[in-house]
């Protein structure tokens, strides 16, 4: 099961991170690209600030990626597994639901005859 649910902050923190590390950029390099401070980087990767849609913009620049990139879920491999237990977690509860309806129907057929 998922060890817990992701929200936004969190999201954006992932990914962040995870394309400041592909692009070889340390926290003080990509500070600096896009014109922030290195130590308010850091809070927004740990998730206890939120960049404004500028700011957002600046970094997503300075990554060379879009910025709906950020807020991406399955975007890092954490995000990706999340989602894929989810959707096992979902498939197997409407199994279980199928195969109960139908052991119901069968019973009541055969309680029937």
């Amino acid at each position: 099961m998922p060890k817990k649910n992701l929200g936004i902050r969190e999201i954006l923190a992932l990914n962040l991170k995870e394309n400041r590390q592909k692009c070889g950029f340390t926290q003080e390099k990509l500070a600096e690209k896009a014109g922030i401070s290195a130590n308010y980087l850091s809070m927004v990767e740990v998730s206890k600030k939120f960049p404004t849609p500028e700011m957002l913009d600046r970094l997503a620049n300075a990554l060379k990626i879009e910025t709906f990139q950020l807020f991406d879920a399955s975007a890092t491999a954490e995000g990706a597994l999340i989602h894929l237990e989810r959707s096992i977690i979902n498939n197997i509860k409407q199994l279980v639901k199928e195969t109960v309806r139908e052991t119901i129907n069968d019973e009541c057929k055969y309680n029937r005859k």
